[in-house]
């Protein structure tokens, strides 16, 4: 038995099962181990991730939340694209976003993170993180995933690849929103539970 608050990802993803544990290392948090997650057809990360939450309550145990997460990055001369497209935009998405930026071009970005939380009660907990930057010009180091090797945070000179783990686990978009998230969940008796909403 153990007294630390539950959650089980609705995500196959093990990079982000892997980054959420350490950055959250006092919450227990297990993936939902299935196969069949349904399509993430929302039209904003909010809703995205409470699409996977939904997916994750229903197969959750009942003493658990149930966490759905969607995230991604907006690249301002691509009038923010990738956006929520991210993870399904290219099969070597840092090779497109290099080539789709031009030299002269405006490389900010800001990553951005929405988590949702739903209990068996249908109690639900929204928080979000974002973290600016730009895109560099090539891809840099080997930490991370996704499009860490080419974003270099806003006063930091290197990517988030070479940043590694534990820079990443302190300041990463997910980060900031898994943080905001474990305070609502793990908080005082003043946190004020939304309904889920249809």
């Amino acid at each position: 038995m153990t007294d630390r608050h539950k959650l089980v990802l609705a995500s196959g993803n093990a990079h982000k099962l892997e980054e959420l544990r350490r950055i959250l290392p006092e919450l227990e948090l297990e993936a939902l181990g299935r196969d069949d997650a349904p399509a993430e057809d929302g039209d904003t990360y909010e809703a995205n991730a409470r699409i996977k939450a939904r997916w994750g309550r229903r197969h959750a145990p009942p003493d658990a939340w149930a966490l759905g997460e969607d995230s991604g990055i907006e690249v301002e001369a691509l009038g923010g694209r990738p956006g929520i497209h991210s993870a399904r935009w290219d099969a070597e998405p840092v090779t497109r976003l290099l080539t789709e930026l031009r030299d002269g071009d405006d490389r900010g970005c800001r990553y951005r993170c929405v988590m949702v939380a739903l209990s068996a009660a249908g109690d639900e907990l929204v928080a979000e993180g974002e973290l600016a930057g730009s895109v560099a010009t090539e891809a840099r180091g080997a930490g991370g995933f996704g499009y860490d090797p080419i974003v270099i945070p806003t006063g930091e000179s290197l990517t988030v690849a070479e940043l590694g783990d534990d820079w990443k686990a302190r300041n990463s978009h997910r980060a900031r929103a898994a943080r905001a998230l474990a305070e609502l969940i793990v908080g005082s008796g003043e946190v004020r539970l939304a309904p889920t909403r249809s």
